[in-house]
């Protein structure tokens, strides 16, 4: 079952995001196995980051490897939303 992860850090700025997606690409980390969507959004120190995997076991996974990450960055990704997904509609073109 697909589950949304829904993150709002205490402060996150975009540049802090954007060098996390950074190391996460370097680290062969992202794109991340079973990982469907991700959408960061926000302003200011107010950045938020929603994502949609596959499973939470996938989630898991990625999540481990992200936790050292955003601790040596010192970012406060906050206490994750998790929810299930009941249903998903794709754009088809």
């Amino acid at each position: 079952m697909s589950v949304l992860i829904r993150f709002s850090p205490p402060s996150m700025t975009a540049e802090q995001y954007d060098a996390i997606l950074a190391r996460l690409y370097e680290e062969g980390i992202q794109p991340a196995p079973g990982l469907e969507l991700e959408v960061c959004y926000g302003s200011g120190d107010q950045m938020k980051v929603s994502v949609l995997f596959d499973s939470q076991e996938e989630l898991d996974a990625f999540g481990a490897r992200l936790a050292p990450i955003l601790e040596e960055m010192k970012v406060d990704p906050g206490e994750p939303e998790v929810l299930e997904v009941h249903n998903i509609i794709r754009r088809t073109s």
